[in-house]
């Protein structure tokens, strides 16, 4: 996982997400991630399976993976 705090206050992270392949994957994991609180914006790439989450505050890890878990895939971890 890669994590940095922007000047505006908010947090980006980096995440590996296994399984994706196509456009509806990365829709299903971005609008379930997306969900949580405090996210303003996902951005999610089967090609390379990462997951770019801008955030208010740090988010915790249990809850993205469980949001990964329920759109149908696997969170590997932070890239």
């Amino acid at each position: 996982m890669t994590s940095r705090t922007d000047t505006q206050g908010s947090v980006t992270t980096v995440y590996q997400v296994s399984g994706m392949s196509c456009g509806h994957c990365e829709g299903a994991v971005s609008g379930e991630i997306s969900r949580l609180p405090g996210v303003s914006s996902v951005r999610a790439v089967a090609s390379s399976g990462e997951v770019t989450v801008v955030s208010a505050a740090p988010l915790d890890e249990e809850a993205v993976r469980t949001a990964v878990d329920e759109a149908g895939f696997e969170l590997a971890g932070r890239a």
